[in-house]
């Protein structure tokens, strides 16, 4: 078969998809992508050159479909070539979210698309005006239900939709859950696995060293910011520290801005929490390592004694899977996407997001409970080896692409192409051929 892939961040949400079907050794895998240096053996990237966007000019409210229209012209001049050099592909994936796929359907009218839909904006639920800490100017309100316009466009494309979690498809409207299926994403539970050996050997991780006797306390996102409840966790953080001395803290993500925006002050949240709490921290038991490899990511959560996982009601983070994957003693946020996820007591705990103190109690009460943190551990990874697992992700990802197809990629017959285009001119000569 012949595949072809959109999304700005190659590989985005496909990574796993993609390498299941290079491993098959029998369909040929295109990516249209913005220029990065993720690499794939087996996948020729397309790059597109990213457009001007966030223009100043065009209403604010009217910015993102802007920018996704934008995008959609380039990758439809990116795609209108391959079709000019004879590529046609028997599926296009792709993530609906930047507008990208928008035209594909000018270029191959009739070839079946099944596109990534991950989230549709409100601004009286979900993640608007949850933390009253933060609370909506109603003049942004337009702006927020524009947000939608991509949305609604990718949904009347004739195409079909995917989208992870039962709860992020209950963000969309009535009319359109119809036109999505819940593919439930799974992880590598091999390389997402307990280590019981973990606590027996000192770790060693931005510059602080956990001992055997040390309780860790983690805490994971890839930008510390308060759609990820970071802001909480450093509050809760002085009563975790005063409680106990042998506790230690590692707070995983970067300094940028995944969701949200930047605070007001200028800095960063890392910068304006240690403002407001740093006084109260012992920071020679806290470490901020940033973003680490993947490796030492994991190696950490294996350590863990208790892991905190905060978010507003919002897209489930992938170190949520992962943790309870780990078999980690997880404190997961009361909230929608986490309770999908987490069951109370029995393979985690959920918190109060707004309640530091709260927070602090239970991660103290779960040190202190032995038997409890056993229980956790097991059922934690219990359930990802029932729910998550990654060979019934990719079944579930091959029969709805046979659906759409007529023809499960896992069955598919073996290609007459055996390697993969390295350049537009080998494609050039193969059409010449």
């Amino acid at each position: 078969m012949k595949f072809l892939f959109v999304h700005q961040n190659y590989p985005g949400q496909f990574l796993h998809i993609v390498r299941h079907l290079v491993a098959m050794r029998r369909h040929e895998i295109l990516f249209i992508t913005e220029p990065n240096m993720n690499e794939i053996a087996g996948v020729r990237k397309i790059p597109y050159l990213r457009p001007a966007l966030n223009n100043k000019e065009t209403h604010i409210a009217a910015r993102e479909l802007d920018d996704g229209v934008r995008r959609a012209e380039t990758v439809f001049k990116a795609a209108y070539g391959l079709k000019h050099l004879g590529f046609r592909p028997d599926i296009i994936i792709g993530h609906h979210g930047w507008g990208e796929m928008l035209n594909l359907r000018d270029v191959w009218p009739d070839v079946p698309m099944l596109g990534y839909m991950e989230f549709y904006y409100q601004f009286n639920a979900a993640d608007v005006g949850f933390d009253p800490e933060f609370p909506h100017d109603p003049l942004d309100y337009p702006r927020i239900r524009a947000k939608n316009a991509i949305n609604h466009i990718a949904l009347n494309l004739g195409g079909a939709g995917q989208t992870p979690t039962r709860w992020q498809l209950s963000t969309y409207p009535d009319w359109a859950r119809k036109r999505i299926d819940v593919v439930w994403e799974g992880v590598n539970l091999d390389a997402c696995s307990p280590d019981p050996r973990a606590h027996r050997k000192p770790l060693k991780i931005g510059g602080m060293t956990i001992r055997p006797t040390d309780k860790l306390v983690t805490y994971v996102a890839r930008d510390l910011e308060p759609y990820r409840g970071f802001h909480i966790m450093m509050r809760a953080l002085p009563h975790l520290l005063r409680a106990r001395q042998d506790i230690k803290v590692v707070m995983i993500g970067g300094d940028g801005v995944s969701y949200g925006s930047a605070p007001q002050q200028g800095g960063t949240w890392r910068e304006q929490m240690l403002k407001e709490r740093g006084a109260e921290i012992d920071l020679d038991r806290v470490v901020f390592p940033g973003r680490v490899s993947y490796e030492t990511y994991i190696a950490t959560l294996r350590r863990s004694d208790a892991h905190v996982y905060l978010t507003y009601p919002f897209v489930a983070s992938w170190s949520l899977r992962e943790a309870l994957a780990v078999g980690c003693p997880v404190l997961g946020s009361d909230t929608e996407p986490v309770r999908e996820f987490i069951t109370h007591s029995d393979n985690g705990l959920l918190v109060p997001f707004l309640e530091p103190a709260a927070i602090a109690t239970a991660v103290l009460d779960l040190l202190e409970d032995k038997a409890l943190s056993r229980k956790l551990r097991g059922n934690a990874r219990r359930y990802a080896e029932q729910r998550l697992a990654m060979e019934d992700y990719l079944a579930a990802y091959d029969a709805t692409i046979g659906r759409l197809t007529g023809e499960n990629p896992a069955s598919a017959a073996v290609v007459a192409v055996p390697n993969l285009p390295t350049s537009f001119a080998t494609l050039r000569r193969r059409k010449a051929a």
